[in-house]
Parts: C-alpha cells; sequence; structure tokens
C-alpha cells in the first residue's frame, strides 16, 4: 500500500532530520560542523547534527544495505571479482577520507554463497601499496590470501564456502590496521544448504572514520556513511520478520555494541547455528566479529537502532528502523 505525504508526517519520517543551522557553534578537528543541540529535532539531537553528504540520497546505500538472494540449489561454482581502488570518500557532510576500497565502495561488495560452493575470487590490486584480500572461514590454508599483491598486481584465490554463517573478507597487507581504516573490508554471507527462515534481509556494518589522520576516528556510521540511517530511516514490514547480518569494523575501538530499541531480537553469534544462542536487546562485538539477528517489529513507527557506546551513536552511529 503507498502510504501519503500525512502518514509519512505521523511517522515522523519527513523534514526536520537534518542539523538546524540556526544552532551551530563551530567546528571541531574534524571540520566537520556540530550544532549546539538545543531546540534541534530529536534525530540530530541523538546524531549531534552528523549529516550525510548532500549529494546522497535515500536509496544511494542500497547496494551496502540489500544483500543478493538465497540461491538454493546443487554445489556452485561462483566467480566473484575484485579489484583495489584508493581515492578520497565523503563519509559525512563535509568530511572526506582517504579511502582504499574494493570494487570502489566502502565496505566492499557483499557476497553470497551457499555452503560448499567453489568460489574464485579474481583479485586485481589498482591502488597506488601492495594490497590483497582474506576472508575469514575455514578453507585450504594456501589460500589465505596474506601475501602482498604488488601494484598492478592481481592473484586469484579459490576456497570452498564454509562452514554457514556470517564472514568478513579484507585486505590483510601490512600494517594491517592502516589497510582496514582505509575501508578494505566487506562480509560474505554463506548460507546453510537449505537456507534460512524466508525474511526480509537487511546487511549493517559499522565503520569508523578518521578524518584528520591522527590515528583516532572521528565520525562512525553504517555501510559506510555517517549520520545516513538518522537522516534516512531503514523502512522494513511490520509484523514481518527482520533479518540483520550485523558486522563490526571498527578497528581502533576494543569492542562496540547494536542496541535495538523498543524491541528484542534472537541472537545468532557469527551465524553459524541454526538455533539461536539468545534473545537479547544488545550485542557486543570485538573487532571483525559478527552476528545474525532476527526479529519483528510488531508496531508501526520508528525503531532506533545504535551502539550503546554513546559516543558512537553522538557521533554518527544513530539510526532508524522505519516499521510501515
Amino acid at each position: 500500500m503507498r502510504l501519503g505525504r500525512r502518514a509519512w508526517l505521523q511517522l515522523g519520517l519527513v523534514g526536520g532530520l537534518g542539523a538546524a543551522g540556526g544552532f551551530l557553534f563551530g567546528r571541531r578537528k574534524t571540520g566537520v560542523v556540530m550544532p549546539a543541540g538545543h531546540g534541534m529535532p530529536a534525530d540530530s539531537l541523538y546524531s549531534q547534527g552528523i549529516e550525510p553528504p548532500e549529494a546522497l540520497g535515500p536509496l544511494a546505500l542500497e547496494r551496502s544495505l540489500i544483500p543478493p538472494p538465497f540461491v538454493r540449489g546443487p554445489r556452485l561454482v561462483r566467480s566473484i571479482e575484485l579489484h583495489v581502488e584508493e581515492g578520497p570518500l565523503e563519509v559525512a557532510k563535509g568530511a572526506t577520507i582517504n579511502a582504499w576500497s574494493f570494487n570502489g565502495q566502502v565496505p566492499g561488495p557483499i557476497i553470497r554463497a551457499t555452503e560448499g560452493d567453489d568460489l574464485t575470487i579474481s583479485f586485481r590490486n589498482l591502488g597506488a601499496h601492495p594490497h590483497n584480500v582474506h576472508f575469514h572461514g575455514r578453507h585450504d590454508v594456501n589460500q589465505d590470501g596474506w601475501e602482498p599483491v604488488p601494484v598492478g598486481g592481481s592473484a586469484t584465490y579459490r576456497i570452498r564456502a564454509e562452514p554457514f554463517g556470517l564472514h568478513p573478507y579484507h585486505c590483510h597487507a601490512l600494517p594491517v590496521s592502516e589497510h582496514m581504516a582505509h575501508g578494505l573490508y566487506g562480509v560474505m554471507i554463506v548460507d546453510p544448504p537449505d537456507g534460512r527462515p524466508p525474511a526480509h534481509e537487511l546487511v549493517l556494518v559499522l565503520s569508523g572514520f578518521d578524518v584528520d589522520g591522527d590515528g583516532s576516528d572521528e565520525l562512525y556510521g553504517w555501510n559506510g556513511v555517517a549520520g545516513y540511517y538518522a537522516r534516512y530511516p531503514i523502512k522494513v514490514p511490520v509484523g514481518k520478520l527482520i533479518r540483520i547480518y550485523l558486522a563490526n569494523f571498527c578497528g581502533m575501538e576494543p569492542s562496540v555494541s547494536f542496541h535495538l530499541h523498543a524491541e528484542s531480537f534472537r541472537l545468532f553469534r557469527s551465524g553459524t547455528r541454526l538455533v539461536p544462542d539468545e534473545e537479547t536487546d544488545t550485542v557486543t562485538l570485538g573487532p571483525s566479529e559478527r552476528a545474525i539477528l532476527e526479529f519483528t517489529l510488531p508496531v508501526r513507527g520508528r525503531y532506533m537502532f545504535q551502539p550503546h557506546q554513546h559516543r558512537l551513536a553522538e557521533r554518527g552511529a544513530t539510526g532508524w528502523f522505519a516499521a510501515v
């Protein structure tokens, strides 16, 4: 059913989501404008006015949010192409980093396979530094991907997708911390052979951004952009099963968390079991740790999600699910 403007206004999804310019008090060292807070809409208050780049509209992050569909069938041979690019990337309004990315996006492309599939990953280094790609999971150690690939070089990795679950992939060239901090990471969903129950599926990857190059992150965001899901809530169907593939790539934080307001979720740590580990409303993840969350939102409205490290939430990592 198509919602009219009045319905969206009742949900609070139109207008008032950005920072109010009249309340700006100056700039922090990142160069990102930070508002004072008084009199601003709730969305701006919770994210301290961190806004996404003006050029990004409500569908700009769909390729990072919506995973490819599950494909049921016999074992497949899948070909995957990954290349490294380097260049500027605006991660919030007025904040740009020198990004090193897989296929021009941070996080990298969502890869999906079924347990037992044979994967051939063709890798090219189009950047200005040695790079490579390393997959988590179980595979032949000779295909582990830690050897540096020189500038202009290429490599081919052959691995079997196993076990089922949610697996990170990232550059493992030294220093690994620097390569990952610039954006060289992504996730691979490996489905169990018979799949999981039908659900509205989403991917959420938490990142930190060192805007001023001082070795610490000043901004944080989901799927590569700070403040994006405060400005553009994620629309989900009310009363239907929601499945979140959740990953943490904040390498400069000892741990982060994900907290869902007004509802709880079934937690599948690493996604390697079909029976939930627990039901909760908050999960804590170390660097490159991941989980699968399942829940339903029974009432129309907006449900906040954010790290429970409030410093992260207030610097761009607050978002909303809009159950419609």
